[in-house]
């Protein structure tokens, strides 16, 4: 990923935090020491852990062993929906295989992706991404672990594909980025919202007014790092470290004390993962 701007200076630590959603081999974390690197630099801000996750099978291998080579860090394991016509009867059988390893907390990111199809070469169609965002629903439930969900702009499908199948106990829409109606009918089947630095972005207002209206014991918050870099430094490169701007644009808008939401989505994700 290039970026236009440097780095950004660490925040003002603030703690305790998980990074519910992040990309740590994205961020150019490729060995033991460059992991370990990568969250001491998050850890000097307060950000205790991370959850690493995959959109191909490379990035599942790596989130595995990252998790395995560093304790402070958690993986999440699936093919993107983008990419759900490679999820072949090998991939499956790789993906079951990685997804029951004990430091693998979540089945994700899976879900539907309706803005890539006839943009971008090789986007799995919408039939494979429901049929491989079904198989991840099923694996989810069979090893009892969170369902990660990539939503973008397919609200009713994947809302009904969930219905339909029957949702795993634990539902976490990462990055969520939709209107105060999708954020209530979400509430109100008990899915978890995770928030990205795009809630401190000036111009997404539908999306700020619908951060108003999640109940604390079901919000999250993550940087999808490398991208997705919270207001002022947007096109500047993300990492974990950057989470307490995002936790802190989050609080503003919600009218609560940083601390006190930083205590009440770290709880929610020891409680969503099981860490």
């Amino acid at each position: 990923m290039r970026n236009s701007r440097p780095a950004p200076e660490p925040p003002q630590p603030l703690s305790p935090l998980i990074d519910a959603h992040t990309h740590i081999d994205a961020c150019g974390a490729t060995t033991p020491e460059t992991v370990a690197a990568l969250v001491d630099r998050a850890r000097a801000v307060g950000v205790r852990e991370l959850v690493t996750v995959a959109d191909d099978l490379e990035a599942a291998r790596f989130a595995v062993q990252a998790a395995n080579w560093d304790d402070r860090v958690y993986a999440a394991v699936a093919l993107h929906p983008t990419r759900a016509n490679h999820l072949d009867d090998a991939a499956k059988a790789e993906l079951e295989t990685l997804a029951a390893d004990p430091r693998v907390v979540a089945v994700g990111e899976t879900g539907l992706d309706y803005y890539w199809p006839g943009k971008l070469d090789g986007c799995a169609e919408i039939e494979d991404q429901v049929e491989g965002f079904r198989w991840h629903i099923d694996l989810a439930k069979r090893l009892g672990k969170a369902l990660m969900i990539h939503n973008r702009e397919a609200d009713h499908d994947l809302l009904t594909v969930l219905l339909d199948e029957g949702a795993p106990e634990t539902v976490i829409f990462h990055c969520f980025s939709s209107d105060a109606n999708m954020a209530t009918a979400c509430v109100e089947e008990g899915y978890v919202l995770s928030f990205s630095g795009t809630v401190s972005f000036k111009n997404a207002h539908e999306l700020r007014e619908a951060a108003k209206l999640v109940p604390d014991e079901l919000i999250l918050v993550e940087t999808d790092a490398p991208f997705l870099t919270p207001h002022p430094f947007r096109g500047a490169p993300n990492e974990s470290y950057m989470l307490p701007y995002t936790l802190r644009a989050l609080a503003e808008i919600r009218d609560q004390d940083p601390l006190q939401l930083a205590k009440i989505t770290t709880a929610n994700a020891r409680r969503v993962y099981g860490i």
